[in-house]
């Protein structure tokens, strides 16, 4: 124990050279005097706990005292010291410190409702009287789980649990990422530990390529940075483990094909440097569109600040970079304890709550509001800001997704109450089964044995995988034959509508080729999965065309294209489009592309519907001109003099979220004296905004302008054209 006792002194002087080791010597041997006779369950002598957890807080460089009631934590709850013993020996800021922590006792994933509820309001009154009480909690949970391999499974896995959805998610929000991301892997090894493993090999199979590649990249962007004379410091990581698992689980991938595993840091002096630094990056890479994120500029509510941008690699494998200064980088590994700076025997803010805004209203609630019953209500639990924790009418604590709906409450408390849920009431008023549910909400099911199961519907509203899921095993368990003549007929009105082949024999032999990378056993397996939601249509339909354009399209003769100028002129307009060599033909325009005059345009021959006209640059055109049998159906197309007054066009706007900008867009609209006919917007998870929008538009000049305009405005991302939705 002397070892690990000088590691922890070494650790404290490398960043305090005027600590006051003398006091941490005392605590040390105070507290392994008061453990002497005890025992982990590991077999370890009980004060290998406390000295890990001391060890911990002063790799997040804290304070003396803090690591003294890291020693001290467990003597009053554990032993017969008492508080007294505590001030006395220790003065009473360590005191306080240790009380605060005895007090803060655990927080059961399953228990009775006054004891949970209580729990979660003591860990909120400690945070705002002394934060250092939470940072201590963590730091005893942190080696809790490191060690949790002499527990029960049972044990282990209510650990686990209660770590990845209580403490985890507040190590983030507190912004101490080193100690989150180690929690989170270390529940997933408990909670899901084939999955854990197999992605642990998965990672080690291909580590000596990945380790040289990434040493490729770090000596790349080196000798850059090198001859630009900025100092800097530069390492490579693998995303941690449960990162990858909810990359896998969430998009539905394997390892193999999650493509960003790694990332590249860049550490620098100066956020001026930071900005240099990203633009020679940019310069050795291309960046990926779409995924740069400024958190310097905009800070996350936990104190967070990097620039992230995800680039090509010279093998094509895209990586991640992040650059930062060495001030963001101490606050992104250890958030809180970065800027809760003490000075020996007095304690200084340092501003911190200032920052920090929502400790500073958690310290003014916690003054305001005494009743533990009303201060759970007001706080509503706004701590976790990507979730929501509501409760049972009984006071039981669930927590769900920020967005969550009265249907995700119900499946989360049991599939029976879900499916016979007829509707819900939040606070003793009747909602709607859409209500996004907010946090401190006290939420009441209100069940019906007259209810027959789920309705189809609700798959629009939830929000969790759990509530989907066991709404679609419902679905999937009733009407089986229903399911399958309804994906069946959706397959075959997809294809009428792409002017594919829908005979039986086509639809059977393609969709059979594909069954493999859907994991389904048959042919009504797939269509009985499209019928009730499982699987989307469009990934059906998109592996269809395909396995079609690859192998199974209809030769057709080549025709041949007049050469001569003056033929071309033989040709009728139709729509204010000349085709050259065609007379008197049928065309439309397609919606897949939607051209409007000013596109280079080609015409492509259907089957039995006419003449389509595409913009060249449609992705369909691209394909079709890469297959030798469909560039046979390609013919050169212009537009002639005569023209429709006005066409539709599409535009997909992409934008930080921000209030006013769509009043903002509306005045640019009106005053180009453009008509806009639709238009949808929604809000994304990463504070973006996407608009969807149909302008009414005499040519390609003025659909350009308006494109234009629309990009110069502030905190524009994106802007580009998209299909015309019909109504």
């Amino acid at each position: 124990m002397e070892q690990m006792y000088q590691k922890l002194a070494d650790i404290i002087t490398g960043y305090n050279q005027s600590a006051d080791l003398s006091r941490v010597r005392k605590a040390y041997e105070f507290a392994e005097n008061l453990h002497h006779n005890q025992m982990r369950l590991s077999g370890e002598p009980y004060i290998f706990h406390p000295l890990s957890v001391a060890t911990i807080l002063a790799q997040m460089e804290m304070d003396t005292d803090t690591i003294i009631a890291g020693l001290l934590h467990d003597t009053v709850e554990d032993t017969d010291c008492t508080s007294d013993d505590l001030i006395r020996e220790f003065g009473e800021q360590v005191a306080e410190l240790v009380d605060g922590v005895t007090k803060l006792g655990r927080i059961p994933y399953s228990s009775q409702e006054e004891q949970q509820v209580e729990n979660l309001r003591k860990m909120f009154m400690a945070m705002a009287r002394d934060i250092r009480v939470i940072l201590i909690k963590l730091a005893d949970r942190l080696h809790n789980m490191r060690t949790l391999k002499s527990m029960t499974e049972e044990k282990q896995r209510q650990k686990a649990l209660e770590t990845m959805e209580v403490f985890a998610p507040l190590a983030h929000r507190l912004g101490i990422s080193k100690i989150k991301w180690e929690l989170e892997d270390l529940s997933l090894r408990y909670l899901d530990p084939i999955a854990y493993q197999e992605i642990i090999l998965s990672i080690n199979q291909k580590r000596q390529e990945r380790e040289e590649y990434l040493e490729e990249i770090k000596n790349t962007i080196g000798k850059t940075l090198s001859e630009s004379g900025v100092k800097f410091h530069i390492e490579g990581r693998v995303k941690h483990f449960y990162s990858i698992y909810k990359k896998m689980y969430s998009q539905n991938k394997t390892i193999d094909q999650i493509y960003d595993l790694f990332a590249v840091r860049v550490i620098v002096d100066t956020v001026g440097d930071c900005y240099n630094v990203l633009g020679m990056v940019h310069e050795l890479y291309k960046p990926m569109p779409g995924r740069f994120k400024d958190y310097i500029a905009m800070p996350k509510p936990n104190l967070y600040q990097s620039l992230h941008s995800t680039v090509i690699g010279t093998k094509g494998t895209p990586f991640e970079v992040q650059i930062r200064t060495w001030e963001m980088h101490r606050t992104s590994e250890y958030g809180v304890a970065a800027h809760w700076k003490y000075k020996e025997g007095k304690t200084s803010m340092n501003h911190f709550d200032e920052k920090m805004s929502w400790i500073r209203q958690l310290m003014e609630m916690q003054k305001e509001t005494p009743d533990a019953e009303e201060f759970m209500h007001s706080l509503k639990i706004d701590l976790f800001s990507d979730e929501v924790f509501v409760f049972t009418p009984k006071g039981d604590v669930y927590n769900l997704p920020l967005g969550s709906t009265p249907i995700d409450f119900a499946f989360a408390i049991h599939s029976a109450v879900g499916s016979k849920m007829l509707g819900a009431k939040v606070s003793g008023k009747i909602v709607p089964l859409d209500y996004n549910l907010q946090n401190g909400d006290i939420v009441e099911i209100i069940t019906s044995s007259g209810v027959h199961g789920p309705s189809r519907d609700w798959l629009k509203i939830v929000k969790t995988s759990q509530a989907k899921t066991k709404i679609n095993q419902w679905f999937k368990k009733q009407n089986r034959d229903e399911d399958v003549a309804k994906g069946k007929e959706a397959v075959e009105k997809e294809l009428r509508r792409l002017e594919l082949p829908e005979s039986k024999v086509f639809v059977e032999e393609i969709i059979s080729s594909i069954l493999r990378k859907f994991s389904y056993k048959t042919l009504d397996d797939i269509y009985a999965s499209i019928g009730y939601g499982g699987i989307p249509l469009s990934r059906v339909i998109n592996r269809i065309r395909d396995e079609y354009g690859k192998r199974y399209v209809e030769e057709v003769p080549v025709i041949s294209i007049p050469e001569k100028a003056e033929e071309q002129k033989k040709s009728v307009p139709s729509g204010g489009v000349v085709v050259k060599g065609v007379d008197n033909c049928l065309i439309r325009f397609a919606q897949c592309c939607n051209p409007i005059p000013g596109d280079d345009i080609m015409g492509y021959i259907t089957r039995g519907r006419g003449l389509s006209i595409h913009r060249k640059d449609c992705v369909n055109i691209q394909n079709a001109l890469t297959n030798a049998n469909e560039a046979g159906r390609l013919l050169e197309a212009c537009w002639a003099d005569v023209q429709e007054d006005s066409y539709s066009a599409g535009i997909v706007y992409t934008a930080y979220d921000r209030d006013g900008i769509l009043l903002e867009i509306a005045a640019m609209m009106t005053q180009q004296k453009v008509s806009v006919k639709a238009l949808n917007a929604k809000s994304n998870t990463d504070d973006t905004a996407t608009l969807e929008m149909t302008v009414e538009i005499g040519s390609r000049a003025e659909l350009d302008q308006i494109m234009k305009k629309l990009r110069s405005m502030p905190g524009t991302i994106d802007v580009k054209r998209a299909q015309v939705k019909k109504k």
